[in-house]
């Protein structure tokens, strides 16, 4: 069971989070289908990172909703987690620990015990191609393996929705292949945001694009209907470029 409605996996209803004065996201609504892969892009600073801390449920909004297959981020947070697999930018992990223990141990925290843990062990190694590191220290491998370790833990309960803050930032273009061809595998099952301000990863995995700056969205469309008659650089500059503050002369939103 996977909450009160299926017709939307993720859901946005005029988010806002402010800081004092400060805009960091303001009125951001979308939904998004079972099965999707959506990108959300954006400049750095923009906002994707506190919009995707609130939909994770690691952030109190200021105002506004997030819902998770109709579960109420604020109200049903435990029951939202069972079906969210989180990574964010530089997650954190127990450097002491080997992929193994680290995967035993949160196996564990989740509830997922025996036989059936053992078995998610060891699909997620196979997925995220862990076999030569799963006994070494994590604090020894390398930022690749990091990552990949980092997406085995969010995968490690099978859940239906993913949320990935810029997972491909500082890996190798080797590295960034790999990964990018395991998030187009996860999506024949998942449901799938992640941030990024890298227009290459929205033109190689997403079926769909949002585009925040200075806290607001701005266009939700495919990529095709991003780039338009000119180039996906231009139409992302065009939106994001050169926005003046707003009617309040307010600055724009941070990470």
């Amino acid at each position: 069971m996977t909450g009160k409605s299926s017709e939307f996996m993720i859901e946005a209803r005029g988010l806002s989070k402010y800081y004092g004065s400060f805009v960091a996201i303001e009125d951001i609504s979308f939904s998004i289908p079972r099965g999707q892969i959506v990108a959300f892009l954006g400049p750095n600073g923009a906002g994707k990172s506190t919009t995707m801390k609130i939909l994770s449920g690691f952030l109190a909004p200021s105002s506004g909703t997030a819902y998770l297959a109709g579960l109420n981020i604020s109200t049903d947070r435990l029951e939202a987690a069972r079906i969210l697999g989180y990574l964010p930018e530089n997650g954190p992990l127990y450097d002491n620990m080997t992929p193994l223990e680290m995967l035993r141990f949160l196996g564990e925290a989740r509830g997922v015990e025996g036989s059936h843990l053992q078995r998610r062990i060891d699909e997620v190694n196979e997925a995220c191609a862990l076999e030569q590191v799963m006994e070494k220290p994590i604090g020894k491998l390398s930022r690749g393996y990091r990552q990949r370790v980092g997406l085995a833990q969010a995968l490690l309960h099978d859940p239906e929705v993913l949320i990935m803050d810029e997972p491909t930032a500082g890996l190798d273009p080797n590295q960034i292949q790999d990964f990018r061809t395991n998030i187009k595998q996860l999506g024949k099952s998942k449901t799938i945001l992640l941030s990024t301000h890298i227009l290459q990863e929205v033109q190689a995995v997403a079926e769909r694009v949002l585009v925040v700056h200075n806290g607001r969205l701005l266009f939700d469309g495919t990529p095709d209907e991003l780039c338009g008659s000119s180039t996906m650089e231009e139409s992302f500059y065009q939106l994001t470029g050169n926005l003046p503050l707003d009617a309040n002369g307010r600055k724009g939103a941070q990470e």
